[in-house]
C-alpha cells in the first residue's frame, strides 16, 4: 500500500537557515538546505527528479533574491545530486574530493533501481570545486564549516554545520524515521562520524531524509549502528548468511523505521568488515540489492 505523502516544505531552523524537507523521507526523498544571508544563497543538496528539482529550485526562489552561488552536495547518491544541473550556470558545485569521482562513476544508475519514477530530463553536473578534510563557506554573514567525518554512508560524505547558528546538515550519516544505510560505507566508520558530530553541539539537525530533530537522532541512529554491530557478530559466528540472519531476526522497535530492507545491505557491510575488509571496500551493490528486494518481497517503494 502506498504511502499518504505530504508535500515538500520549507522550514526555517535559525535566521537565514532553512530545511528543504520531502516528507515522508523513505527512499530517494532527501532533505536540502537553504543558507540565504546578505543578498548571498547557497544550497545543501538538490534532489532525485527534475519535477522535484524544480519544485526545490522554486522554492529556494521564495526565500533567495538571487540564484545559489553554492551547490554543496553530501554525497554522490542521485537523491542528493541528480538536480544539480539546474543549479550549475550560477553555482560552484562543491563536494569531497572523492565525491566527483563517485559521481561520475555512478552515473544515473540510480534510476535503473526504479525504472518507474518519472526521473524527467536530468542531466549529470560533476563537482567543479572539491576538499579534502575540511573547508569553510561564507554566506553573507552565514558561516559553514564543511567537514569530511570519515566513511560512514560513503566513503565521501560531507556535513555541513553552522556554529553560530548551532544548526548541522548531515546528509545520510543519519536519518530521522529510517533505517540507516551504510552498504557503501561503513558501520565502524558510521559510530566514529556519530560520534564525531556529537561533538559538535549541534542543537538542531537536518537529516538527509526525515523531520528536523535535535541530537536525539545522533542517539537513535547509535542504538541502531550497536545493534546492527552486534546481530553480525552472532550471525557470522553462527555461519549464517546476511539475508538468512535478515530473515530471522527481530528487528523490535527499530521495524518502526522507514525502508527496514535496508538491514540486508547492512549486514553485508558489517560482515565484510567483521572479515577484515577497509570501510567502504567494494561490493557487488547490485547483487545486494536484489536480496533486499527479495527479503522484501517486492520492489521497496520509491515516490520520487
Amino acid at each position: 500500500m502506498s504511502r499518504p505523502l505530504s508535500a515538500p516544505r520549507l522550514e526555517e531552523v535559525a535566521d537565514g537557515v532553512l530545511a528543504y524537507v520531502q516528507p515522508d523521507g523513505g527512499w530517494c526523498l532527501n532533505n536540502a538546505g537553504v543558507l540565504v544571508d546578505g543578498g548571498q544563497a547557497a544550497l545543501v543538496d538538490t534532489a532525485a527528479t527534475e519535477r522535484r528539482a524544480r519544485a526545490l529550485a522554486a522554492a529556494v526562489g521564495q526565500v533567495a533574491k538571487a540564484p545559489p552561488r553554492v551547490v554543496v552536495n553530501t554525497h554522490f547518491h542521485g537523491d542528493h545530486c541528480f538536480g544539480n544541473y539546474l543549479f550549475a550556470d550560477e553555482a560552484v558545485i562543491v563536494a569531497h574530493e572523492a565525491s566527483r569521482t563517485e559521481m561520475a562513476t555512478a552515473g544515473f544508475g540510480l534510476r535503473g533501481l526504479w525504472p518507474g519514477v518519472e526521473w524527467g530530463d536530468i542531466a549529470l553536473a560533476l563537482p567543479t570545486l572539491t576538499y579534502h578534510d575540511r573547508l569553510t563557506l561564507h554566506v553573507g554573514d552565514l558561516t559553514a564549516e564543511l567537514i569530511h567525518p570519515g566513511p560512514a554512508h560513503t566513503i565521501t560524505d560531507t556535513v555541513v554545520w553552522l556554529p553560530g547558528q548551532s544548526v548541522l546538515f548531515t546528509g545520510d550519516i543519519v536519518m530521522n524515521g529510517a533505517t540507516p544505510f551504510c552498504l557503501m560505507g561503513s558501520v565502524e566508520g558510521s559510530l566514529r562520524a556519530i560520534a564525531h558530530l556529537r561533538s559538535l553541539g549541534a542543537r538542531t539537525i537536518v537529516t538527509g531524509h526525515g523531520p528536523v530533530g535535535g541530537p536525539e537522532i545522533l542517539d537513535a541512529n547509535e542504538a541502531y549502528l550497536l545493534w546492527l554491530r552486534d546481530l553480525a557478530g552472532e550471525g557470522a559466528g553462527a555461519g549464517l548468511t546476511p539475508v538468512e540472519l535478515a530473515r530471522e531476526s527481530d528487528l523490535g522497535d527499530f521495524g518502526e523505521l522507514l525502508d527496514s530492507e535496508r538491514l540486508v545491505g547492512n549486514l553485508y557491510r558489517a560482515y565484510a568488515e567483521i572479515a577484515g575488509a577497509a570501510p567502504g571496500a567494494t561490493l557487488d551493490v547490485a547483487k545486494i540489492f536484489a536480496e533486499m528486494v527479495e527479503h522484501h518481497g517486492r520492489l521497496p517503494s520509491c515516490h520520487a
